[in-house]
């Protein structure tokens, strides 16, 4: 039996990442995020990006990996994400894997075959002029099956999928496929079942992260790459960019993050729900942890076997 992969995943706000720093604390592995903004430098606050004492207390990787300005595929993310897997497990290690971005995760678990088309910066900034209405439509016309699995206002997934079809002159759809891979795996899934314990949850997490300075970090990173950066379209930036600018008042812009923050999490939700190999767990459930935690230490013994 060869070393395996735990994969801690589930909606935003419901425990993650203090799970997968106490597993790997205990049992001294390596975390890997599975976050398609944690990717960037600079997106810190807004992403939930380990602080740097929680890096120096357990090493994680895929995170910072490239420049605001660059653009990472889920492909350029695959290759560098089962690299390290394979490196760690080469030396009797087991990795975590952990995050939301379910797309990065299914990428890994499930072999996901992805089209190697790099990055078009000229295509990119043609299609950028439209609006993410219009997009979405021509995505329905070219590729309707891959259009039906992105969100309408998903804006980065929408622009690489038109990408991928005006490159190659097929659609993403009928380029992508999967194959199991040949270790175990362990999914251990978060979920509140109360959502209004959850909307309390995303409300605390977002008062948080505006009293860690969001506002002052969304202000530098306007300053230093303008307001048109793509990534200042995404969750939480694009609202505290129309409170920069004069569009909405502080607490309208808090009302608003929340909102969509829940929002997202249904999405996230649906994406998680969908894999039958996912154990699922209330984290606010009385005993929650210590079952969990039980879970990783069975799964770690039986793959050292």
């Amino acid at each position: 039996m060869s070393p395996g992969l735990i994969v801690i995943c589930g909606p935003t706000a419901t425990g993650k990442s203090s799970l997968a720093m106490a597993i790997a604390q205990k049992f001294s592995l390596p975390i890997l995020s599975a976050d398609s903004r944690q990717v960037y430098q600079e997106f810190n606050i807004g992403t939930a990006k380990p602080t740097l004492r929680e890096q120096q207390q357990v090493p994680h990787f895929l995170i910072d990996l490239v420049a605001p300005t660059a653009t990472l595929s889920v492909a350029q993310y695959q290759r560098q994400a089962q690299s390290l897997i394979q490196q760690f497990q080469d030396q009797g290690i087991v990795p975590l894997l952990t995050g939301g971005t379910g797309l990065y995760i299914k990428s890994i678990t499930h072999n996901l075959k992805i089209p190697r088309v790099a990055p078009h910066p000229q295509l990119r900034s043609q299609l950028g002029q439209w609006d993410q209405a219009i997009l979405h439509h021509w995505l329905q016309q070219v590729d309707s099956p891959s259009a039906q699995r992105i969100h309408p206002r998903d804006r980065l997934r929408t622009l690489r999928a038109l990408e991928v079809f005006y490159v190659t002159g097929k659609p993403l759809s009928q380029q992508q496929g999967e194959s199991p891979v040949s270790y175990p795996i362990l999914f251990l899934g978060l979920d509140l079942l109360d959502r209004t314990q959850q909307t309390q949850r995303i409300c605390d997490r977002t008062h948080q992260m505006f009293a860690l300075g969001w506002i002052e970090e969304v202000k530098g990173i306007v300053e230093r790459y303008g307001p048109a950066l793509p990534l200042l379209k995404t969750l939480g930036y694009a609202e505290i960019l129309d409170y920069l600018q004069g569009r909405a008042n502080l607490p309208t812009t808090q009302q608003a993050i929340v909102r969509h923050t829940r929002q997202f999490a249904k999405r996230q939700r649906t994406w998680f729900r969908a894999n039958p190999d996912i154990h699922w767990f209330d984290p606010s459930a009385p005993g929650a942890f210590e079952k969990m935690m039980e879970s990783a230490a069975l799964f770690l013994e039986s793959t050292a076997a």
